[in-house]
Formats: C-alpha cells, sequence, structure tokens
C-alpha cells in the first residue's frame, strides 16, 4: 500500500476546474505566438488579433484533454524504457539552470563552468536515487545562442540517464532534437522511445509568450515529451491564496495543452510546474516553505484527477550554503512531493531559491529521497506469519540477530544510507575526525568521482554529436570548446 497525502477534496478539485474554465472562457489568455493564435481559432476559440487574447471555451480545453496520453516513458541510452511518467510513478532529477555553483572550498557562490556540469552529471549518474539526469547550471563559458544545447550535450557525453532539459530559442530546440535523434536511431524513433522530456513555461498570469507557445508546437510536432512549468507566485504575479494560484496553475496549463494537441493531438504533455509563495518581507520566492509544497501537491492533485502525468519542483533550498536549513527544507518537501505522487520531482542540489546547484548538497538530498521512496514502498509482508515464526526458536533470549530471516530480510526492510549519514557511535564520530554532514558530503562526491565511468558510447555516435556541438559552436564565434574534466 502506498502511502498518499492529498489535500483536496473532490468537490474542491471541481471547484478549481470550473473556475480555471471561467478564467479561460472570460478572461482570456495572452497567446504572443501568431501560430499558437490560429490553432486556438481553428480549435474554437475566439481570439482578438489586436489584444492578442484568446478566450477559450471549456469545451474545446475539455476535446484537448481528450487526447493527452495518460502515460508514457522516457528511455535510456540503451532503449530501455526506465522513466514512468503516469499514475503514481515517482521519480526525482536534479534541479536545472542554476546560475551559479557553490564553491565547496571557500562557501562561495561563483558563476557556472562547463566543467562544474560535468561534475554534477557525473555525481548524479552514480547515484542511483536519480533516475533522470538534468541540464542542472547554465554554463558561463559558452555563449548564450547555444548555452541550451550546449549543456544537453554535456550530459549526453558523460551519462546515459534519460534527461530534463529545455531550450532558450526556437532554433535550438530542434538541434536538441537532432541531437537526441543520434542515440535514438532517427527523429521518428525518437518520438517512439523519447530520451529526454523538455520544460516549457507559460509566463504569470496568463502569458504564453511567442518563444513559449512556439516551443509547444514545436515538441507537439516532433512528439518529444512537454513539460510545462507554470509559475504562480502567490502574492506577486498569482493571487496570494494557495487555492487561487492553484486556479492560475491550472488555466495556464489548460490552455498551454489545447495549443500543444491542436498542433499534434496525441502528443505527449506533463502537467508541471514551479510555483512559490511570495516573501512580502524580503522580495523572495522561497521553494523551501511549505506553502510552496503545498501548491504542488494541491496542482498535482488536479492533473492526477484529469488523468495526466505530472512534475514539480520540491527537494531545493534558499539556505546560501549546505546547513541544517539545507537538509529541514529539501528533505522535507521532497518527501511531500513522494507522498503526493508526482511523478516527476526536480529541485535536489539547488540552493539560493534554485539559482545555485551544490554537488556536495545533491549527495546529501540523494539520501532524503532514498527515505522518501522506501515510505512509498510502504510495509510489506515478508514472511508466513507476520511474527510468530520468529519466536519458535528463540526463547526468551534477544537473539534475533543470529536468525538466518534477519540477515536475509534487513536490507530489505531498510533504507541503508551511505556514509553521508551518520549512524555511528560518538566515540566512533570522534575517532574518525567529528566530520559534519558537508564534510562526510564531500568525501562521497570525491569517491563517487573516482568511481565513475563514463558510459559506452558507439564511435561513430560520438563522432557525429561532438561535430555537431563543434559546427555550432563555431557558428557562435567559439574556437574551441571548453575544458571538461576526464571522462573515466
Amino acid at each position: 500500500m502506498q502511502p498518499k497525502l492529498e489535500l483536496l477534496s473532490p468537490e474542491l478539485i471541481g471547484r478549481i476546474l470550473d473556475e480555471a474554465f471561467q478564467l479561460l472562457a472570460s478572461h482570456g489568455v495572452l497567446v504572443q505566438d501568431a501560430g499558437a493564435r490560429r490553432l486556438l481559432t481553428e480549435a474554437g476559440a475566439s481570439v482578438d488579433e489586436t489584444t492578442q487574447v484568446a478566450r477559450i471555451p471549456e469545451a474545446v480545453v475539455r476535446r484537448a484533454l481528450e487526447t493527452v496520453p495518460r502515460e508514457f516513458y522516457l528511455y535510456n541510452r540503451a532503449g530501455e524504457p526506465v522513466i514512468r511518467y503516469g499514475g503514481d510513478a515517482v521519480h526525482f532529477d536534479p534541479g536545472s539552470s542554476g546560475v551559479h555553483v557553490l564553491d565547496p572550498d571557500t562557501l562561495e557562490h561563483r558563476p557556472s563552468q562547463s566543467a562544474d556540469l560535468a561534475r554534477l552529471v557525473q555525481v548524479a549518474e552514480m547515484l542511483p536515487q536519480y533516475a533522470a539526469q538534468s541540464t542542472a547550471v547554465v554554463c558561463n563559458d559558452v555563449p548564450k545562442t547555444i548555452g541550451d544545447l550546449y549543456r544537453l550535450y554535456v550530459v549526453l557525453l558523460y551519462s546515459a540517464k534519460p534527461i530534463v532539459t529545455g531550450a532558450f530559442s526556437v532554433p535550438t530546440a530542434h538541434h536538441m532534437f537532432d541531437m537526441l535523434a543520434i542515440f535514438a536511431g532517427g527523429r521518428e524513433e525518437l518520438a517512439q522511445k523519447p530520451l529526454a522530456v523538455f520544460d516549457v513555461c507559460p509566463s504569470p498570469p496568463l502569458i504564453w509568450s511567442e518563444f513559449g507557445a512556439r516551443n509547444l508546437i514545436d515538441l507537439a510536432r516532433a512528439r518529444v515529451p512537454a513539460q510545462m512549468v507554470s509559475m504562480p507566485l502567490a502574492g506577486a504575479t498569482a493571487p496570494v491564496t494557495i487555492l487561487g494560484s492553484v486556479v492560475q496553475h491550472a488555466a495556464e496549463s489548460l490552455s498551454g495543452i489545447v495549443i500543444h494537441q491542436q498542433a499534434c493531438p496525441g502528443a505527449p504533455i506533463v502537467w508541471g510546474g514551479a510555483p512559490a509563495i511570495f516573501d512580502m518581507r524580503h522580495g523572495t520566492t522561497p521553494m523551501g516553505a511549505v506553502e510552496t509544497a503545498m501548491i504542488d501537491i494541491a496542482y498535482a492533485q488536479v492533473g492526477k484527477y484529469l488523468g495526466l502525468p505530472t512534475h514539480t519542483y520540491l527537494g531545493a533550498s534558499d539556505a546560501k550554503v549546505v546547513d541544517a536549513q539545507a537538509g529541514l527544507e529539501s528533505g522535507v518537501t521532497a518527501l511531500l512531493g513522494a507522498l503526493g505522487g508526482v511523478n516527476m520531482i526536480s529541485g535536489a542540489g539547488m540552493l539560493d531559491f534554485l539559482a545555485c546547484q551544490s554537488v556536495e548538497k545533491l549527495v546529501v538530498d540523494a539520501e532524503a529521497i532514498g527515505i522518501a521512496l522506501r515510505l512509498l514502498e510502504g510495509i510489506q509482508v515478508h514472511t508466513a506469519t507476520l511474527a510468530l515464526e520468529f519466536f519458535e526458536t528463540i526463547g526468551f533470549k534477544g537473539d534475533f540477530l543470529k536468525q538466518k530471516p534477519t540477515r536475509q530480510l534487513f536490507p530489505r526492510e531498510q533504507y541503508l544510507p551511505s556514509a553521508v549519514l551518520d549512524r555511528s557511535s560518538i566515540r566512533a564520530w570522534e575517532e574518525g575526525g567529528r566530520k559534519d554532514t558537508f564534510a562526510r558530503a564531500r568525501e562521497r562526491v570525491r569517491e563517487l568521482l573516482a568511481a565513475y565511468r563514463r558510459p559506452p558510447m558507439a564511435p561513430e555516435q560520438e563522432r557525429e554529436l561532438r561535430g555537431m556541438i563543434l559546427r555550432l559552436a563555431r557558428q557562435a564565434g567559439m574556437d574551441e570548446l571548453p575544458p571538461l574534466p576526464e571522462e573515466g
């Protein structure tokens, strides 16, 4: 029995959807791409070309919802389906698009570089808690014009796992599809066995920018999974109440589904997001706040009610270093997201309102994820009787350690963390140097990097990938690619 957390009653979900339908039909959504507006008109929406506002009747939205796949899989580079988007399946990936990394020696936030991304990917590749990779940080040593596709290149070079990524421009999105197709065997094969899901973001409140809408359409027609990331900020760019923000999230996501499904009915799309509350005292958007997690769990519950694959952004912290606050916020919200049954939970490793990535935090967060996934397994029956057979030969002695079932079953009953979590005695801790969590995480990172070996890649695929990225880099004004760490 998988434990679940639900915050909304069916009646309240109905009210949320009813108000979202009313918003789309009366207030409308601003759609800045002409092609998307044409699709909406063809679907039956009323579009004012002067204001670019589209008013979408409920019947149009419901027709689009009928064609959305209820589940799909992401594949690894070996062509194996390893991530299920749908139902109550739960997976985790590192947070993405950080602009800084935490320097473990100085504890300063410095601009992220290509080598930092490679290091993050290598560590995530070694941690089974992460089902997918992400394009975790921006590479500030690469021109912005190719920054998105270069990040994907680095991940493909160092990882065989599926990828959560996204494009920053229309032209680069198509190059990224071609990069993935190298390993799928072509564009058609990529559509059948997708290796990646692409984030695509509406702009709050109720706006699909020219790029966002165009990206939706291109993803649909390429049949590459789209992951909508609606980002209402409660009290700033969305109503201050949790329910008001969930209504706005629903309206933005429903309008995106209409555009997407009108472009290609049956193309895979995810009901996702990265909302937050707005802290009026500091002008910040705390991702570690429990109210942020409540918005996430509530909107995911609405998506599940509609039968859609889900995503959210949890497991991050607003702390600036890997400290008690980072552990508290990341662990609690990762657990809440898992209990909410969200299919993909992004955010691990991130600090400072999603601006900074830390590879040390990534390994600490992996332990919190391991704990959350163990909880989802629930309590299982492993023996013929629940306890009676354990007492058949034990008498009144506490000698259960001697029993064969104890040795067989304890690794199945318990999540066994790495040394990042200290479960030794105080004497052993003192003899080991009195290391805190961050020090142990640094050691764990070194161990993982030393053990890392780059996943095998067919030589012709590697030549094509490297040739493609080098050609695009030269077009962007680069004579050579940035140095990357040893590939193992």
